[in-house]
């Protein structure tokens, strides 16, 4: 991946959105990956999808009002949102918002009043992660590794050879649809044994009845063994020897969730290029996709700025 060789004014800020299942978030993030403003909501469990974008719109609009108090110009923004969706954004019908189907988010993004003259660029949630990673976390100059979102669902990215991989929708790495038990419960994406049906936050919370938060230790130790399970497939597909993790269950979780992880991977990535393979948190916590989406952004506009690896 190629960074810009000049940074835009620091006056400019990329307008990041983070679309989740169990939270929106909105924020100005400046072109070195620092957040200056952010604010969160709920995601509405509702059945209508204009009552969902419409949370979303005045989501985005309180910060874009940040943007004018603090004397910053929104230069571009950019979009990290569950998915699955059609590439760009273009259709996204995320399985944890089920309002939305085929739901033309990027369209309508652009149709705000507040974006209709700035640029505005979608991808999935856990690709933007990647590059966050990538540009101001825990992969800086490793061009090749998977990062994870461990939340309400469970998604992925890739980085392969300094790319990010992409696939025919816009959908690769979608690690949470991996089965990791052939015989487990019923998916939402119709398939059985999903990794996302067995170690997300909302599978958590079905077969327990209590939130992931509340889980207890021998829960918290399946989940980080299928999660490892997971990985360790990916990384001898793949060659890859990081696996970086994020989201509330995960880095709620903590290090019993990573140590029973790590142990499975050590187990099942036997081969001589996936042996080795390391799993570790994400280094941007709970602001991963933010600056992950902000990342969209830059690099939509060309104006990705490649920052030191002693970055405070």
């Amino acid at each position: 991946m190629k960074f810009a060789d000049a940074a835009p004014a620091r006056s400019s800020v990329c307008l990041a959105v983070d679309v989740g299942g169990t939270k929106l978030a909105a924020g100005l993030v400046d072109p070195r990956g620092s957040v200056v403003t952010s604010k969160r909501v709920g995601t509405p469990k509702a059945d209508d999808g204009e009552q969902v974008f419409q949370v979303l719109t005045d989501l985005i609009e309180d910060v874009w009002h940040q943007a004018g108090a603090l004397a910053l110009t929104v230069t571009a923004c950019g979009v990290g949102s569950v998915g699955p969706m059609r590439r760009g954004g273009a259709a996204v019908s995320p399985l944890n918002i089920p309002a939305w189907r085929d739901f033309p988010l990027l369209s309508r993004l652009e149709g705000l009043p507040q974006l209709a003259s700035v640029p505005v660029f979608v991808d999935n949630d856990a690709k933007a992660l990647v590059l966050g990673e990538f540009w101001v976390g825990a992969a800086r100059g490793v061009e090749n590794f998977v990062a994870m979102v461990v939340s309400t669902g469970i998604g992925g990215g890739i980085m392969l050879d300094g790319r990010i991989l992409d696939g025919e929708d816009g959908n690769a790495g979608h690690i949470g649809h991996l089965v990791v038990e052939p015989d487990g419960r019923a998916c939402h994406c119709g398939s059985w044994g999903c990794l996302e049906a067995e170690a997300s936050g909302s599978a958590i919370e079905e077969v327990t009845g209590c939130p992931a938060a509340d889980a207890p230790p021998q829960v918290i130790e399946r989940t980080g063994v299928l999660v490892g399970r997971a990985v360790a497939s990916v990384a001898s597909l793949l060659d890859l020897r990081l696996a970086l993790v994020g989201g509330s269950v995960a880095l709620g979780f903590g290090r019993s969730f990573f140590d029973a992880a790590q142990r499975e991977i050590d187990c099942r990535a036997r081969i001589e290029h996936a042996r080795g393979c390391v799993i570790a948190p994400v280094a941007l916590g709970a602001d991963g996709t933010l600056v992950g989406a902000a990342g969209l952004g830059w690099r939509g506009i060309g104006q990705l700025i490649e920052v030191p690896r002693d970055r405070p």
